[in-house]
């Protein structure tokens, strides 16, 4: 269905201007903006994905990934067709890279605001996650259930890259509780290569979230011959440390997909170069994912003890208590049962 859509503004000539993401799109009538489902039909702006799931699934919260959110427990994610970036490695471009302006196909299925909300009690989920595409582009749909999830006890999370406005930050932060923002590079020009966006508003994303009091939790995909460099991944290490050492850096390992096949996965020791740089830029909690067998447990950042034990997405053992570590008894950053 169609809803009428938030931030925006009407223009002269039944055009609009759309400032919810950083592509700050106007719009003609008759027309969509960058993402695709979002149409200016006769200067009222609709979102077109309002209410219609692409995807809806039980997962576990460390999926997201968020490791200092709730660990061991489970999220309700759902998402819509349909992107702001065009990111050629992307690993849901099936359901990220299909609009309503192109004619798509893949339709997806009713759930109102109120059915979500349900399912997520059902499922004994104690979150909801905005994820899989990009919850900035049903922002309607996300803020709708969000405002209903926090009313039931829910928390919300945004599982996002990042590419909004400070006024969409504004309008969710009373509601949203967590974010995981993808930091894909740090260098303008291979964002707008790759994703067809720019680096600064993703910057000010992460930093805007985290005055707000959002938990926020950084992932960066390595890709080979991209933003493998040393001194790029120096670079994002230090503006993280910068914002707040305390904020995880969870570096992900590259697997061909989408329009990057040529290539090759991402060598472990480039991995542990990364871990490497982000704790010495003074990161006290640097994650590897897409490997097996480390990189994913949680240590207690002054007594160094084991705190949470993980195998893939399953929590084995979890030594923190009321917040802080169970054996020197050091506050640890989050947000824990």
């Amino acid at each position: 269905m169609k809803k009428e859509a938030y931030l925006y503004e009407k223009l002269d000539d039944k055009k609009v201007h759309c400032f919810l993401c950083a592509h700050q799109c106007r719009i003609a009538d008759g027309k969509f903006g960058f993402c695709g489902v979002r149409k200016n039909e006769a200067g009222t702006l609709y979102s077109m994905v309002y209410g219609n799931v692409i995807s809806a699934n039980v997962d576990p919260i460390e999926k997201k990934p968020l490791y200092h959110f709730l660990p061991g427990s489970y999220s309700f994610s759902i998402a819509t067709i349909g992107c702001n970036f065009r990111c050629g490695f992307c690993q849901n471009w099936e359901i990220s890279q299909t609009n309503v302006r192109d004619g798509s196909r893949i339709a997806g299925r009713p759930l109102s605001p109120e059915e979500a909300v349900q399912a997520a009690i059902t499922s004994e989920c104690q979150s909801i996650s905005y994820t899989y595409t990009e919850p900035t582009i049903y922002f309607e749909y996300a803020y709708d259930i969000a405002k209903l999830a926090r009313a039931k006890g829910l928390r919300n999370v945004f599982v996002t890259n990042g590419y909004m406005t400070r006024q969409a930050i504004e309008m969710i932060k009373p509601y949203l509780d967590a974010a995981n923002v993808d930091l894909k590079f740090f260098k303008d020009e291979s964002y707008k290569k790759i994703c067809s966006g720019s680096l600064q508003p993703v910057l000010d994303s992460i930093k805007f979230m985290r005055e707000s009091d959002i938990w926020v939790e950084v992932t960066t995909l390595v890709l080979p011959g991209e933003n493998d460099s040393p001194g790029e991944l120096q670079g994002i290490a230090e503006f993280l440390a910068g914002v707040d050492k305390d904020m995880p850096w969870h570096i992900s390992r590259f697997f061909p997909n989408y329009k990057f096949t040529d290539g090759a996965a991402t060598p472990e020791a480039t991995l542990k170069k990364a871990q490497e740089l982000g704790s010495k830029a003074g990161l006290r909690y640097v994650y590897v994912g897409n490997v097996y067998g480390w990189g994913n447990d949680t240590s207690c950042h002054n007594c160094k003890k084991l705190l949470i034990k993980r195998e893939g997405f399953s929590v084995l053992e979890n030594n923190i208590a009321k917040g802080a570590c169970s054996f020197c008894k050091t506050p640890i950053p989050g947000a824990f049962s």
